[in-house]
């Protein structure tokens, strides 16, 4: 037997992916962690490697699907406390790889500290972020980050300076670890003038985006370099196309919608199709944002 099938109770297994992520569809996950503390993050990081499992992090679910058999390997959730803290440090915040950028966005800006208040209308959380060194219209995650503290799937536990760190466009080099906190260096600001920014960018946000009374969204691409998906998303004439119970958003075409019944393999098709069509008609290879585990 496994070290992972003992009772453990921070971990789970057969956990339906549609539960967790934010597309609302797919199989289930084999194992779910959801430690409490480093100490029992470490302790499944080891029970992977003795178990021969994969592991890998979840995040909110922002940009993940698994198929419908399921996904093999442990997934962790950093949704406990420990991982969910947000503390200040004069101008410097550390905050918890499990914090949603709205909160952290919105706790800055009221302590006023200005970098991150374009965050408040992005979905995902503050690890995935700094992985993915996200970007709003005027800056990216990674101008502000000080620090990373980071484990290996190895288990082992350290901190990530800033002379250490390498961020480029929608990627760092925090991809094969697992973000346990990050800590940003910030800016003085007035309050009121950063409240008035967080509710414009709120609205804006807002204005434009799908209401959704069942089933779930998700960006599909990655922008390329010196241009935007959704431009050529739109460009091509994907705007609307559906294929099952996957659609493509009119208002905003980077995002897939699904709706209640959509099957995973819906959602490759579209993905699919627009790949190959805008590489053919641009001459653009599109990288994929949502990932199939």
């Amino acid at each position: 037997m496994r070290k992972l099938d003992a009772k453990h109770e921070f971990i789970q297994q057969n956990v339906p992916i549609s539960s967790l992520a934010w597309l609302r569809v797919g199989g289930p996950i084999e194992y779910l962690a959801t430690p409490r503390s480093e100490e029992e993050l470490v302790a499944a990081l080891q029970m992977c490697r003795e178990d021969g499992v994969d592991a890998r992090p979840l995040g909110d679910g922002a940009s993940v699907i698994a198929s419908e058999p399921g996904a093999p390997g442990l997934a962790v959730k950093l949704s406990e406390p420990a991982f969910t803290e947000i503390r200040f440090e004069s101008t410097r915040v550390v905050a918890g790889a499990g914090v949603k950028l709205g909160k952290l966005a919105t706790a800055t800006a009221s302590a006023g500290l200005g970098g991150l208040e374009g965050l408040v209308a992005i979905p995902g959380t503050v690890g995935a972020a700094a992985v993915a060194n996200v970007s709003t219209s005027s800056a990216t995650v990674g101008q502000w980050i000080e620090s990373a503290r980071v484990a290996t799937y190895a288990g082992e536990i350290f901190d990530v300076s800033k002379d250490e760190l390498v961020f480029e466009r929608g990627g760092s080099n925090l991809e094969n670890v697992i973000v346990l906190s990050v800590t940003f260096q910030l800016e003085p600001d007035d309050p009121k003038s950063l409240a008035k920014r967080l509710q414009k960018t709120w609205i804006v946000r807002k204005k434009d985006m799908p209401e959704l009374e069942s089933g779930g969204m998700a960006r599909m691409f990655k922008d390329p370099q010196g241009q935007r998906a959704d431009e050529l998303i739109a460009e091509g004439g994907f705007a609307g196309t559906r294929i099952g119970g996957a659609a493509v958003c009119e208002s905003f075409p980077n995002l897939i919608l699904t709706s209640d019944g959509c099957a995973c393999d819906d959602v490759k098709r579209l993905l699919t199709l627009i790949e190959t069509q805008t590489n053919e008609r641009f001459h653009v290879k599109l990288e994929r944002e949502l990932k199939f585990w």
